[in-house]
C-alpha cells in the first residue's frame, strides 16, 4: 500500500474541507471494506484519507411522522438490527442481512454500500471503469463477461451496479442527502446513479468534495418485497435482484415500484413492468407478463444471456413475494 496522509474530522464541514476538487487525490474511509482492498490492490492511490468514524452525528436511525432517517455512517448490520427497520420496513432489513456476511456488515457502512466502486474484475485489475485494449477494444464486450450487464450496457459501461440495498430502498422512495464546501443538497436515491461514459467520470451523482450525510426513507405505505437469485444459498454475490413495492386498491395494483439490480451499470427501475401490473390484480400470468416487460430489452453480452432468463425470475418471484405480503 503507497503512503498516505490521515484526517479525522470531528464535523461534515470539516471532512469537507479536508476533500480535493478532482478525484483521485483524496478518498473518503467510512467502513473500509471496499477502500482498503482497492489500496492494497493499487487500483487506487488516494494521497490522503479522511476518515468520517468520529463525525458521531452521522452515526443514527431515526423514525418520525416524515419516515426514516438513516445516518450515512449506520452499519449494515446496526440497521438490519433496528427494531423500526424490521417492523416497517422488513424488506429493507432482508437486503441488509443479504447484502455480506456477518462480520462484513458489523463494519460496513450504508453510506459506504451506495457508494462502493463496482465489482468489475477489469476494475479491480487496474484496467479501468470502461477497459478498452491498446487498440481502443472493448475488453469487456470482447472478454469474459458472464457477470456484467444485460441492461443499459449500450455505452462503454458494461460493469453492474454492486449494491444489493439501493433497489429496495428506491422502490420505497429514498432521498439522498449530500454536503459539499459551500451547501448541502438532497436528491432521489435513484438519481444518485448514473453511467459513466468516460473514465475520468465515476459512477455516482458526487463530486470529489462531497460527502454523504443521511438516507431518508418515506413512510411505508405499500406491500414490498426483496428477492435474489445466487449461485449458492451462502454468501454470495447475487446474478439477479429485484425489488417491489405494490400500493394496492383492494386486490388492484394502484402504484408499482420495480427496480432490478445486478444487471446494469446502475440500479434499473423498470417502467415497462410497472406499467404491467398498474391497474391489474396480481397473479401468476401477471407477474409474468412484468417480468417479461422488464427484460424485453436486455442485450446479453457473448457470455451472460443466463441472466436474462435469472432477472425474469427475479421479478416475477418479487411481485408475488410483495403481493403476498412480503412473507419469506
Amino acid at each position: 500500500m503507497r503512503a498516505f496522509e490521515y484526517a479525522s474530522p470531528a464535523t461534515p464541514e470539516q471532512a469537507v474541507s479536508l476533500l480535493g476538487k478532482t478525484w483521485g487525490n483524496s478518498e473518503v474511509l467510512a467502513g473500509g471494506t471496499d477502500l482498503l482492498a482497492l489500496m492494497k490492490d493499487d487500483v487506487v492511490q488516494p494521497r490522503r484519507l479522511v476518515n468520517l468514524k468520529e463525525i458521531h452525528e452521522l452515526v443514527d436511525v431515526t423514525s418520525t411522522r416524515q419516515g426514516l432517517r438513516i445516518g450515512a455512517l449506520t452499519s449494515l448490520g446496526d440497521l438490519a438490527d433496528n427494531a423500526n427497520v424490521v417492523k416497517d420496513y422488513p424488506a429493507l432489513a432482508e437486503a441488509l442481512n443479504e447484502a455480506a456476511s456477518p462480520q462484513i456488515r458489523n463494519v460496513a457502512t450504508l453510506g459506504g454500500n451506495l457508494c462502493q466502486r463496482p465489482r468489475c474484475w477489469y476494475f479491480r485489475n487496474g484496467f479501468g471503469l470502461l477497459p478498452k485494449d491498446e487498440s481502443g477494444k472493448d475488453l469487456v464486450a470482447s472478454g469474459e463477461n458472464r457477470y456484467h450487464a444485460i441492461l443499459g450496457n449500450d455505452g462503454p459501461a458494461k460493469f453492474i451496479s454492486p449494491s444489493t440495498v439501493a433497489p429496495i430502498l428506491i422502490a420505497y422512495g429514498a432521498k439522498i442527502r449530500i454536503i459539499g464546501p459551500k451547501s448541502s443538497r438532497e436528491i432521489a436515491l435513484e438519481k444518485f446513479f448514473v453511467i459513466p461514459k468516460t473514465e475520468t467520470e465515476r459512477e455516482h451523482d458526487l463530486r470529489p468534495d462531497e460527502i454523504v450525510t443521511e438516507i431518508l426513507v418515506p413512510p411505508p405505505s405499500s406491500n414490498a418485497a426483496h428477492y435474489e437469485v445466487r449461485q449458492k444459498a451462502a454468501f454470495d454475490w447475487p446474478l439477479a435482484v429485484t425489488a417491489v413495492t405494490l400500493e394496492m386498491r383492494g386486490s388492484t395494483v394502484s402504484r408499482a415500484r420495480v427496480v432490478l439490480g445486478s444487471v446494469a451499470p446502475i440500479p434499473w427501475p423498470s417502467r415497462e413492468a410497472e406499467r404491467a401490473l398498474e391497474g391489474k390484480e396480481v397473479s401468476e400470468s401477471t407477474a409474468s407478463a412484468a417480468a417479461e416487460a422488464a427484460l424485453r430489452d436486455a442485450k446479453p453480452l457473448s457470455q451472460n444471456g443466463y441472466k436474462v432468463q435469472l432477472a425474469r425470475v427475479a421479478v416475477k418471484r418479487a411481485i408475488l413475494k410483495a403481493a403476498s405480503g412480503g412473507a419469506a
